[in-house]
Parts: structure tokens; C-alpha cells; sequence
């Protein structure tokens, strides 16, 4: 992974978690950062911080969450321009 990367929580099975992926792949992809893909019910501190949040992105070192849940193109736009 590059100095900044995102980090996505997501869970197999999870209909959001699909949907969001595709969003958040071209976005890592447009701003030439990594991307890690982890499905949370393989970590358990993954499942016990984010277990009900998925899914969850997470940015940088620190691993902020700039984006979880229903988000769109514009808000993760707007989240990753505020890093």
C-alpha cells in the first residue's frame, strides 16, 4: 500500500458493502491511492469496532473512518478532499 491508502471493511454477503465497493475502487483508483479490501468478520477486532458500521473506509496511517454505511461519489469525494 502507498504512504495513503484507504481501507475498506466490508462483509460477505452484504448487498451495500457491493455497491460500495465499485465506488470506492474508482475513487482509490482517481486519486492513485491504495486500496486494501478486508472483510471485518475475518479480524475479530475488526468485527467488534465495525462489525455493525460496514461498510466502513478508512484513510491513512491513523485509519480515520471518512466514510461507513450509505454514502455516495460526492461524500467520499468530499471526505478524502479533507485529508
Amino acid at each position: 500500500m502507498s504512504a495513503f491508502g484507504l481501507l475498506f471493511l466490508t462483509r460477505d454477503g452484504c448487498g451495500l458493502c457491493e455497491e460500495s465497493r465499485t465506488l470506492v475502487t474508482a475513487e482509490a483508483a482517481r486519486r492513485g491511492v491504495g486500496l486494501e479490501v478486508v472483510d471485518v468478520d475475518s479480524d475479530p477486532d475488526l468485527r467488534a469496532l465495525y462489525g455493525d458500521r460496514v461498510p466502513v473506509v478508512l484513510a491513512g496511517h491513523a485509519r480515520e473512518v471518512i466514510a461507513e454505511g450509505r454514502f455516495n461519489r460526492r461524500g467520499l469525494r468530499r471526505a478524502l478532499k479533507s485529508l
